[in-house]
């Protein structure tokens, strides 16, 4: 009983400390909480008075912008009102112009129908007058016409034809002087220079002792040369020098570079040659179209068929006469292009007339034909405008001049032909040339005489009408073609034209 006491005591502690603790926290929690809400009445009490600042300074704002748009609107109404004025003023105006637009033209319909009644009034008054006179001249008015006209003419004839020739002299010197300046000015802006261009055939060795190498042995390497170039290679005493010779210059360009690389290498054999001559004609192809595309890049021609390009870049291994026959294609292109530019002519046509005039050149060892007539046939097959066919085709005067283009090429083609220096030839070997071109067509039975003109690129025969007859005639021009074909040596082809002319004469007395 007495060990329970102090338990006793000691729960009692425990439950009056327990409550005693509780009562302590109550009141720390009592004070704590009326803190807090008087905090929150005072954030409360702060917010409503900002918010009624705020709603007056509104309010403020309001009634100022309300003002500000009555007095806008004030305004737009008293402008609205003077445009509406204006408006009104100017309807009255247009309405009093109206009317008297209109009061006009009645007074001018009036005017003009009394005008026509007047001038149908002279009309018959006019024909009344020229059947009197009719009647009393006994001739119509075309008669009378012819009758004053003939009157006249004969009366002053010598003056009419006095001023009919000065007027046709004045009229030629014009056109003349006219025509100096347009080829001058030509001239003038394109001035290039005129160093003239021969292709060679001839190969410098560097010792003679490479002509063993070429030649190979029992002759086995110039004769692949041979074959794989289609030219041929002539070896002689000329002293570290030999010869290629073929009527296709393109040929004799491969074989000239093959037989240069063949002699850097140094490796002279038929396989080898092969190799040579393969990669030389794939460095010979890239150069003509990269030169054919200079050409026409220069000039500023562009649409031409790839093909085509290809053939015009083959004119860079062509000369006529010593002049390379690409360069005097551009140059024709540009004078025939200022030329054209000069006379309002198509321009655009002009130049590729010029450019393409000798493009036969480049196949015309490869086909029968002259290069006018196979450079015409190229131009069709590549769908090239006919209106620059039949500017290139009259450059040679073998067709008619249908166009005025046709006429400006063929200055062009003349004037570069014919510059100083442009082309070259030993005068003496060329006059003896065309002597002996005469001297063949002449050398035949009943020709009279004949004639070599377009610098030897054609003999005109005249014959004796009554000692060959017209199949003698035919006769006759294929013996002279075939003669000069087997004693002459020549570029190109020679047109032979045997001309049988019969004349009839009879007198009457």
């Amino acid at each position: 009983m007495l060990a329970l006491i102090p338990l006793l005591v000691a729960i009692g502690s425990l439950i009056a400390g327990s409550v005693l603790g509780y009562l302590a926290r109550q009141s720390i929690a009592k004070r704590q909480a009326d803190t807090a809400e008087a905090k929150i009445d005072k954030l409360i009490t702060e917010a409503k008075t900002q918010a009624q600042e705020i709603i007056l300074k509104a309010k403020d704002k309001v009634v100022k912008a309300l003002d500000e748009i009555k007095r806008e609107t004030t305004r737009r109404e008293e402008e609205s009102r003077k445009t509406n004025q204006r408006l009104e003023r100017k309807e009255e105006t247009l309405d009093s112009k109206s009317v008297s637009l209109e009061n006009q033209e009645k007074d001018l319909r009036e005017k003009v129908e009394k005008v026509r009644e007047i001038k149908s009034e002279l009309e018959k008054l006019k024909e009344g007058e020229i059947v009197k006179l009719e009647e009393i001249s006994n001739l119509s008015q075309e008669q009378a016409k012819r009758e004053i006209l003939g009157m006249v003419e004969e009366k002053n004839k010598e003056e009419i034809f006095a001023r009919i020739q000065k007027m046709e002299r004045y009229g030629k010197e014009e056109l003349e002087k006219k025509a100096q300046d347009i080829m001058v000015t030509a001239l003038q802006r394109y001035s290039s220079s005129q160093a003239a261009e021969v292709t060679t055939t001839t190969v410098g060795l560097p010792s003679d002792e490479i002509k063993g190498k070429i030649i190979g042995r029992e002759g086995r390497n110039i004769r692949t040369l041979e074959r794989l170039t289609g030219v041929e290679i002539i070896i002689d005493d000329t002293p570290e020098t030999l010869i290629i010779s073929g009527f296709d210059p393109v040929r004799r360009q491969i074989a000239r570079m093959a037989l240069e690389k063949l002699i850097k290498d140094g490796r002279i054999q038929p396989a080898r040659i092969e190799e040579i001559v393969e990669k030389t004609k794939d460095e010979l192809d890239v150069k003509i179209k990269e030169a054919g595309e200079a050409a026409a890049y220069d000039v500023g021609i562009v649409g031409l068929d790839p093909r085509l390009i290809n053939l015009l870049g083959r004119l860079t291994f062509r000369t006529s006469y010593g002049q390379n026959v690409l360069l005097h294609s551009i140059e024709s292109a540009h004078l025939a292009g200022m030329l054209a530019a000069e006379l309002n002519a198509d321009v655009t046509v002009v130049k590729k007339g010029a450019l393409l005039h000798d493009i036969g050149k480049a196949v015309d060892h490869e086909i029968q034909g002259s290069h006018v007539e196979i450079g015409m046939k190229i131009l069709q097959k590549f769908g090239v405008d006919k209106k620059v066919i039949d500017a290139m085709k009259s450059h040679h005067e073998d067709y008619p001049f249908e166009t005025i283009e046709a006429s400006i090429v063929q200055a062009a083609e003349a004037i570069s032909a014919a510059r100083p220096g442009a082309r070259k030839e030993n005068l003496e070997n060329y006059l003896k040339r065309l002597e002996e071109l005469e001297k063949i067509a002449t050398g035949f039975e009943g020709v009279e005489k004949a004639y070599a003109i377009q610098a030897g690129r054609e003999i005109r025969v005249f014959i004796n009408p009554e000692k060959v007859d017209d199949l003698g005639a035919y006769k006759i021009a294929k013996e002279i073609a075939q003669e000069i074909e087997k004693e002459l040596k020549y570029p190109g082809e020679i047109k032979v034209s045997v001309i049988r002319e019969t004349r009839v004469i009879e007198y009457a007395r």
